[in-house]
């Protein structure tokens, strides 16, 4: 039965440390809530992906990024209010352990952060194997480590049985520490594939809804939901007025299984600024759209699709063109790999891009790069003059260019050359993917740019 549409509850789920079960759990609630007939709106602690296309799928919206480091407190608390507003239940995923930061003594980057700035309840998850009243310290070290934030409850993950569960429940009732909520077992069918850049995302499991839900009933079984509701309540946070522009400019988007990596608050903030956002598909279309300005190729998986992407010769071809005729693109990390000469992938074997940007870029067995960028624009942008923030993650190498877009550096000022990129003509694109949470007035000089193109 649903909660009354007054109610709102919101958290965020936090681990001990990574594998400790945040996504299972996080997307076992979700699911189990929205089954209650509640709307869910979900969030995502740091700069992922592919757990927010998870989220997706499991409460049935679109997840969002929250990420102090890389987008600032404010923007983090735009979003919370713009995106948990019209929800009855707001649950936020952890990352990491929940006081691991960018750096060692500091709470910077940490699920902590997040919790404070929005001041939101901690349900804590502990992965209980091998464990039974150790849980008492454990929970009591995280529960007193900073005042200010509240544990408001308990969940022990890879549990051995019924006996167990009570043991745990007992020692964190004795020590007088937040409740257990409930208990997961171990199950292997409840773990989720991982590959290269982490777990395999959801458009490629035919399986997933039927995974979920399965999830979603252990929930309903094995988590007292009413006491989690109930101790997580919270004032429903009032959403901001935001701005209706008349869309002026069409940018086509790359949205298929090859290319999927966006931030939702970031394309949202893209129509604001009057910028109509129209799918293709670099896999399957055979042209671009028609009575475009501009073409943004976000992240994804082109190293997994290479061979299909260098069969559409007729699309590599027309985006080609587009750049020869002076036509705004914009590229990150996978869609910068598309628009390279070359993709080698993970078996060695080479495929023939776009052929606009002069390098080629190799699939390696180790991670090349990964961290908080800050990007300085080395000449034109289009963006504007920045310096702006982002993140860096990817396996494959290519070789540092002599028309960089960016001077990139690390979360500690260090260069980051891998991050870069290249510009030629009205192109423009790197391994960095950018969220302008800092830099707020990019969404608007994005649109003039392409404004621009429309006039000429």
């Amino acid at each position: 039965m649903a909660d009354s549409g007054n109610d709102f509850s919101g958290f965020l789920i936090a681990g001990v440390n990574s594998g400790s079960g945040k996504t299972t759990l996080s997307l076992a609630l979700m699911r189990a809530l929205r089954r209650r007939g509640l709307r869910v709106a979900p969030f995502k602690c740091g700069p992922d992906y592919i757990d927010p296309s998870f989220h997706r799928r499991a409460a049935g919206a679109e997840s969002v990024n929250l990420d102090c480091r890389m987008t600032g407190k404010e923007c983090v608390r735009l979003n919370w209010q713009e995106f948990a507003a019209p929800a009855q239940a707001a649950v936020v995923e952890g990352v990491m352990g929940l006081f691991d930061g960018v750096a060692s003594g500091t709470l910077e980057g940490s699920s902590a952060e997040v919790a404070l700035a929005l001041g939101i309840p901690v349900i804590l998850v502990v992965n209980a194997k091998g464990m039974a009243g150790s849980i008492a310290p454990l929970v009591s070290g995280f529960a007193n480590w900073n005042p200010e934030l509240r544990i408001a409850g308990v969940i022990a993950n890879s549990t051995g049985s019924v006996r167990h569960t009570e043991i745990l429940r007992d020692a964190l009732e004795a020590a007088n520490l937040p409740p257990l909520l409930g208990a997961f077992p171990r199950r292997e069918e409840w773990t989720l594939p991982e590959r290269h850049l982490g777990l395999v995302p959801e458009e490629e499991n035919p399986v997933f809804d039927s995974w979920l839900d399965s999830l979603g009933e252990a929930a309903e079984e094995l988590i007292n939901l009413d006491l989690l509701l109930k101790l997580t309540r919270l004032p429903r946070p009032a959403a901001p007025e935001r701005k209706r522009t008349t869309p002026f400019a069409r940018l086509a988007i790359a949205r298929d299984r090859a290319f999927h990596f966006y931030y939702p608050d970031q394309l949202r903030r893209m129509r604001e600024a009057g910028i109509e956002l129209v799918p293709f598909s670099p896999l399957s279309d055979s042209a671009l759209p028609e009575n475009i300005q501009g073409i943004y190729l976000g992240g994804g998986f082109p190293e997994l699709f290479a061979e299909q992407l260098e069969r559409n010769e007729s699309m590599r071809n027309a985006i080609r063109e587009f750049s020869l005729r002076n036509g705004l693109i914009y590229a990150e990390c996978g869609g910068y790999m598309y628009l390279m000469n070359a993709l080698t992938d993970f078996t060695g074997k080479r495929h023939s891009m776009c052929g606009i940007i002069p390098c080629e870029a190799v699939m390696t067995p180790k991670l090349r790069s990964l961290g908080y960028r800050r990007a300085v624009p080395a000449g034109e942008s289009p963006f504007g003059p920045g310096p702006f923030s982002g993140h860096e993650f990817h396996y494959s190498d290519a070789p540092e260019t002599d028309a960089p877009l960016w001077s990139a550096f690390t979360a500690t000022g260090k260069p980051a050359p891998a991050g870069n990129g290249f510009r030629i003509r009205r192109t423009f694109g790197s391994y960095v993917h950018l969220h302008f949470g800092t830099t707020p007035e990019a969404f608007d000089f994005f649109a003039k740019e392409l404004r621009r193109a429309l006039r000429s």
